[in-house]
């Protein structure tokens, strides 16, 4: 691919979204989004440059409007989808879009999180992840060029409150840790995920393979997490270990979000869904591709709760 990629981010201003805009304009690509004007009247679409992500700038039209998305993608080289997960379905649309466009270069569907063709999750996690599943079998029987973006656990979602339901801080008593706690699991912050994504999509060693992101210093299990807060308070908290068929029956009885959260928590904790060799064939390891590239460390994370 050419040093410039010009990079479509569709879901913008979202969690995942507004990070890889970010990202794109740091590092120098022409970078766009799409949204709609209003909710009324769907408006002639008009490419503008996001020279800064906080100035609103944007590309208007909308995913439902087929005409509108064509003549975008016709003029970007790679499209990034950020939407949400209700909105994974949706996806179809897209795809039909740059089918029809026959110019993009690569296509990130909306997963960042697990590799949804490696997990062993529960439900109601299972049924987005088999959601995800079924928009990349289209993507590859669509032709489409791609990269599967698996960047595992937000820092957001996992370590602002060290995984323990109704708290948004790390605990300084006690601490619930699903399984034994010797797990390993993969974390990144949401701006992290916003580097690596633009990195992999200005790279064609990425093409039609998964990106996944584990790195070293985050590949930790959670009895190491808790440690690392541990030492940062200089405290040593009760550790309770919730044996696996005490979390299946919390996320059976629990309502939303919280089944959510249990069932990602036991996906990674105690199925092991971020520990899997990589396959050469199919797969990329971010590390090794981008080594140089500084990350933020849960170490470094955990420090702003001290």
């Amino acid at each position: 691919m050419a040093e410039e990629t010009k990079i479509l981010v569709l879901g913008p201003t979202g969690a995942i979204g507004r990070h890889i805009v970010w990202a794109s304009v740091k590092a120098g690509h022409p970078t766009f989004t799409l949204v709609r004007k209003n909710a009324v009247a769907i408006p002639k679409p008009t490419l503008i440059t996001a020279a800064n992500p906080e100035s609103k700038e944007q590309l208007l039209g909308d995913i439902n409007d087929h005409a509108s998305l064509v003549k975008a993608i016709k003029q970007v080289d790679v499209v990034i989808c950020a939407a949400g997960r209700l909105l994974i379905e949706d996806q179809v649309k897209i795809i039909a879009a740059i089918k029809e466009a026959g110019n993009v270069k690569k296509f990130f569907p909306s997963e960042f999180g697990l590799d949804v063709d490696r997990h062993d999750a529960l439900e109601p996690v299972r049924e987005v992840f088999e959601e995800k599943a079924k928009i990349r079998r289209l993507v590859e029987e669509a032709g489409i060029p791609y990269t599967y973006l698996c960047c595992h656990a937000f820092t957001g979602y996992f370590m602002r409150n060290l995984s323990q339901l109704d708290t948004t801080v790390p605990p300084r008593d006690k601490v619930y840790i699903q399984g034994d706690g010797n797990v390993k699991g993969a974390y990144i912050t949401e701006a992290d995920v916003g580097t690596y994504t633009v990195k992999a999509a200005a790279d064609s060693r990425t093409l039609n393979k998964a990106f996944h992101i584990r790195l070293p210093k985050n590949y930790l299990t959670f009895n190491e997490v808790v440690s690392l807060w541990e030492k940062k308070i200089g405290k040593t908290l009760e550790r309770i270990y919730v044996p696996e068929e005490k979390v299946i029956e919390q996320i059976k009885v629990s309502s939303f979000p919280n089944n959510y959260l249990l069932a990602l928590y036991h996906s990674q904790q105690i199925r092991g869904d971020a520990v899997y060799e990589i396959d050469p064939a199919k797969d990329v390891e971010a590390y090794e591709l981008y080594p140089d590239v500084k990350y933020t460390t849960v170490d470094e994370y955990l420090n702003q709760f001290v």
